[in-house]
């Protein structure tokens, strides 16, 4: 049959103020007969780009694929630099793929990796993974030691050196486990935002069953280097200069924004990068579009161009800037199918917990706390009612109402908050307490002082969280009191505890699980219970409300029960800005004018 077209390859170049960031976009360019474009662009719906004759996709390997299988039907001609790069994205895709499914296989025995601690056999499934697909975002249920995960596949052959990216609280931790599973490899945690020499570092490093400190100018660069998010950004030229066989992004929601210096930093790393995990039980927080963000620092293309992922998997909400997507659970079957994504539930491990218990329960509030802001935060909700004003003005008056009236909302409550914990720590139990507000601490810390509260939280140096779980693990306080998003991944409150209070509510269904999961984890032996703490007055019922969209999406997308939320309501209804809702609420209930 005679040829119907050509696939040809093309590289846009970065130029200007994106040279160097990674903006450089690589394209296969079908060009053939209208009634063949038609067909192409009917099976790449809403990831095609061009007119009439020319089909525009982006250069991915699964793009490659689909167009080897297009050319079964339809001869097209490989022409130009295509000659030498499509067949090699068709070989690529087809060796991952095969990998993929030969893992799945029902006797399937991952292998064994020189740890000083053996890995279970399902962590060591996840770090074979990682080393076969070359990125892989790993989204275990919380406390199934994603991180030992992580420690195998630095141990596999040629996976060092290793930079690891964490929160600010969890460095020390993750030195702790490297000591622990992989002793040998000598470790860094970088102590400035600025880079400097690492082959004259102190490192540490376990010789004999005895910890030994690496001397300057002993040794070379570290096999693993271990950095907060903040970081990131000031040694970013470094290590790319450096180039690490791997890196893990733990707690990998922090890259969900795309338009961040940390996040502009992962993607250009991630290129010079051979292997790389993202870890996280939680990857988005909101909106199902972020995804996208997380998997392009994972493995970059994977998804197409971001405009390519919102056609084909999003649809645009009212919320500025904001897309959700369609059908969360096909986009996660995709990611577990294309080897993108793993992710195991406690059940189909065998290690399932205790239950968890959520129960949502209304306390008194005291209106003089909402009395008291109630003109400034009416203004704030006519102004943006009425659309008043630029765009930034608005964006201004959002957070600013939306900071007055949470803050409120947590005073109004605060003391009922602390007598619901207080009549908890006399029935006999330890408690979590979950707050987001200084003020609000300030109330509690009174209110509870008599019962020992230890503090961790925005306000409080590393050595005083470290500290604080000290004094809470051995008694000295009954209380203790974290920033609702100060604690993910810190491990070890599930040894003291089984019981978690919401005193104040977060915008994010993501964070509420991670609060959850530092009590409902592995090593926990008694039923856990979370209460919300709820009112009836300011905040609480909007941001409620809006928690159930995003869990939906949440859910959806990574355990594939879609509407089967577990915070809030289930509507998936959201025609306003959550500001607007909040303004709205807030005048009606106060019988207030627009």
């Amino acid at each position: 049959m005679r040829p119907l077209g050509t696939i040809a390859h093309r590289v846009d170049e970065a130029t200007g103020a994106t040279r160097g960031k990674g903006k450089t976009r690589k394209w296969w360019i079908v060009t053939c007969e209208p009634h063949v474009a038609m067909r192409i662009r009917r099976n790449f719906v809403g990831g095609a780009r061009g007119q009439g004759n020319e089909v525009i996709l982006s250069d991915t390997d699964a793009n490659a694929f689909e167009l080897e299988w297009v050319r079964q039907r339809y001869p097209l001609d490989v022409v130009e630099d295509a000659a030498t790069t499509f067949p090699a994205a068709v070989a690529r895709y087809r060796a991952r793929q095969a990998a993929i499914e030969e893992m799945h296989a029902p006797n399937y025995v991952p292998p064994l990796f020189e740890l000083a601690i053996p890995a279970r056999e399902y962590q060591r499934f996840a770090a074979e993974m990682a080393v076969r697909s070359g990125g892989l975002l790993l989204t275990d249920d919380l406390g199934l030691g994603k991180t030992i995960s992580a420690i195998a596949a630095i141990s596999a052959p040629g996976g060092c050196p290793v930079l690891v990216v964490t929160l600010t609280h969890l460095c020390r931790q993750w030195a702790r486990e490297l000591e622990r599973f992989a002793p040998a490899l000598r470790v860094h945690i970088a102590n400035s935002g600025r880079a400097y020499p690492l082959d004259s570092v102190v490192m540490t490093q376990r010789v004999d069953g005895k910890r030994r400190v690496v001397k300057r100018g002993e040794a070379q660069i570290p096999d693993v280097l271990i950095m907060n998010y903040q970081k990131l950004a000031g040694w970013a030229d470094e290590l790319v200069r450096i180039g690490p066989k791997t890196v893990i992004w733990d707690e990998v929601q922090e890259l969900r924004h795309s338009d961040t210096k940390k996040a502009e930093a992962a993607r250009a790393l991630r290129e010079a990068t051979v292997r790389c995990m993202g870890l996280s039980a939680t990857p988005i927080y909101n909106y199902g579009s972020e995804i996208y963000n997380v998997i392009e620092c994972i493995q970059p293309g994977a998804l197409g161009t971001r405009l390519e992922f919102i056609d084909e998997w999003c649809s645009f909400s009212s919320v500025e800037g904001k897309e959700k997507v369609k059908d969360p659970e096909a986009l996660r079957t995709y990611l577990l199918e294309s080897g993108i994504m793993l992710r195991r539930r406690r059940k189909d491990v065998g290690r399932e917990l205790p239950e968890l218990s959520r129960i949502y329960h209304t306390v008194e509030t005291d209106p003089a706390a909402i009395q008291a802001i109630e003109g400034d935060v009416a203004e704030l909700a006519r102004f943006i009612l009425r659309r008043e004003g630029e765009r930034f003005d608005r964006m201004r008056a959002a957070g600013d109402l939306d900071g007055a009236l949470r803050q409120a909302t947590g005073l109004a409550k605060a003391k009922s908050v602390a007598g619901f914990v207080r009549m908890l720590v006399d029935g006999g139990e330890r408690v979590v307490l979950y707050g987001w507000h200084h003020s609000v601490y300030g109330v509690w810390r009174e209110e509870l002082k008599d019962l020992g509260v230890a503090e961790y939280h925005g306000d409080v140096s590393i050595p005083a969280k470290e500290k604080a779980v000290a004094d809470f693990r051995e008694g000295r306080a009954k209380v203790f009191m974290i920033s609702l998003r100060a604690g993910a991944g810190l491990d070890g409150l599930q040894f003291i505890g089984h019981t978690v209070v919401f005193g104040e509510l977060d915008w994010s269904p993501g964070v509420h699980v991670q609060a959850e999961g530092r009590v409902h984890r592995d090593g926990q032996t008694e039923p856990v219970t979370a209460w919300y703490l709820v009112s009836e007055d300011g905040s609480d019922p909007v941001v409620q409300d809006v928690l159930g969209l995003k869990e939906w999406q949440r859910v959806g997308l990574v355990d594939g029960a879609a509407g089967e939320s577990s915070l809030g309501s289930t509507s998936q209804a959201d025609d306003v800005d959550r500001m607007r809702r909040l303004a709205e609420a807030f005048l009606k209930r106060r019988g207030l004018s627009l």
